[in-house]
C-alpha cells in the first residue's frame, strides 16, 4: 500500500462511520455487515454503515443493485456504489469492516483502511486475519457470525480511546509491514539472495 497516499487524518465528527470498502458480493460479508447495521440500531446505537462499490453482475455471488438501493437509508446503511476516491472514503470514517468468507488473498480494501490509521473489524479467515492482529489493530469475529460482528463493532462504536490506540497500531503495520516502500526492499532483497 502506498501511504503517501493512504495517511491518517483527525478523525470527523460523529455520528460514528463504518465503511466497508469491496465488491458487493455476499461472499465479502456485505449481508452480514447490514444484519449488524439492523441489529445495532435496534438496540439504540446511532452509527453510519457505509457500503462502498458496485454489484457484479457477472457473478453469481453479486448482491442485486435492487437489494443495494432498497437497504440504502434503512437502519442506519448507506450505499455509495463504486468510488474512485478511496482515501478521502475511508478518511471519512472511523471504523473498517470486511467480514469476508471470501478466501481473500490480502485484501487491498484492509491494507489501504490500515494505513489510513483505522481500527479493523474482519473476519479470521486466511488474508484478512493476516492484516488484523485481534486486540492490537482491530477485532477478528468468526465467519458469518452476525452477532459477534455486531458485538465486535459496537465494542468500538462506543469507544474512541480504543478506536484511536488500535488505529494508531494499524498505521503502523501499514508502514512496517505492507508499506510499498518496505515490500519493494523485500522482494529486491529476495531477488539478490537467489541470484547469488
Amino acid at each position: 500500500v502506498d501511504t503517501q497516499i493512504f495517511y491518517p487524518v483527525m478523525p470527523p465528527p460523529g455520528p460514528v462511520c463504518i465503511v466497508l470498502v469491496a465488491r458487493m458480493l455476499w461472499d465479502k460479508g456485505v449481508g452480514e455487515f447490514v444484519e449488524a447495521a439492523n441489529r445495532l440500531t435496534a438496540a439504540g446505537v446511532n452509527a453510519r454503515f457505509v457500503l462502498v462499490g458496485d454489484p457484479d453482475p457477472a457473478n453469481p455471488a453479486s448482491v442485486p443493485e435492487a437489494t443495494l438501493s432498497s437497504w440504502h437509508g434503512q437502519h442506519g446503511v448507506e450505499w455509495w456504489g463504486r468510488r474512485e476516491d478511496i482515501p478521502a472514503v475511508l478518511q471519512a470514517a472511523h471504523i473498517a469492516c470486511l467480514p469476508s468468507s471470501y478466501g481473500e488473498g490480502l485484501p487491498k480494501s484492509l491494507l489501504e483502511a490500515a494505513a489510513c490509521g483505522l481500527p479493523i473489524v474482519t473476519s479470521d479467515a486466511p488474508g484478512c486475519r493476516e492484516v488484523v492482529r485481534d486486540g492490537v489493530n482491530g477485532l477478528l469475529v468468526p465467519v458469518r457470525d452476525t452477532a459477534a460482528l455486531a458485538t465486535a463493532l459496537r465494542k468500538l462504536i462506543d469507544d474512541a480511546a480504543l478506536r484511536r490506540r488500535m488505529g494508531e497500531q494499524s498505521r503502523l503495520r501499514a508502514e512496517t509491514e505492507f508499506g510499498l516502500e518496505t515490500v519493494i526492499a523485500q522482494t529486491l532483497a529476495v531477488y539478490r539472495e537467489v541470484c547469488v
